[in-house]
């Protein structure tokens, strides 16, 4: 499968994604038509310009292979468990333990701080050296929230081969994307086509 440079992303964010960015996380790794295969966390260029976009790290923020591979790794983990739940399927217990894990990777109490003009106050720690795990704390937390909250009932997967997206379904609709709707739909008015211009077996 051919990689696509992931500079834009080449679909606009599946339903549910504003919602829940462990929905967008999870769909970072795009399968497009074409044999193409987009990944907006395949670089650390990439992975930092898709942290500041989801407002998880500075904008300075330049974080290198390894901790860009554990949020890769982390994805994998949570469409691991979004997969199971559409299909209900039981969760492997992999998957389980990485989002658990992630959970725990950043402080979850804000801490007391003081300031010479100001006195005290509170803030949560997130240094440079915690932006990874502060970012795979929340991505877990809400995946977490997403499967276990009452929008888990809409998730679905992109009824539109070959896209490899999950989103939140409205109504009967099963696509990620106009795009993939028009495909899905093409697709099936080719298939009607084929079988009514086939001979009819003997």
């Amino acid at each position: 499968m051919k990689e696509t440079e992931p500079a834009e992303p080449a679909v606009p964010p599946a339903p549910g994604a504003e919602q829940h960015p462990a929905l967008d996380f999870a769909n970072s790794a795009m399968a497009l038509p074409g044999g193409q295969f987009t990944d907006l966390l395949g670089t650390p260029a990439a992975a930092n310009r898709w942290l500041i976009e989801h407002d998880l790290a500075p904008a300075e923020v330049d974080l290198q292979e390894m901790c860009t591979a554990q949020l890769r790794s982390l994805r994998e983990e949570v469409r691991s468990l979004l997969a199971s739940r559409v299909g209900g399927l039981p969760a492997l217990p992999g998957a389980l333990a990485a989002v658990n894990d992630a959970l725990t990777r950043a402080p979850a109490a804000s801490l007391l701080h003081w300031d010479h003009t100001h006195g005290p106050f509170r803030v949560a720690s997130h240094p440079n050296t915690q932006i990874v795990e502060h970012a795979l704390a929340v991505l877990a937390s809400d995946a977490a929230d997403l499967l276990t909250g009452p929008d888990a009932e809409r998730l679905t997967a992109c009824g539109s081969a070959p896209c490899n997206r999950y989103l939140l379904r409205h109504g009967r609709r099963h696509w990620c994307s106009v795009r993939c709707g028009d495909r899905a739909r093409a697709a099936r008015a080719y298939a009607r086509r084929t079988r009514a211009e086939s001979p009819a077996a003997p």
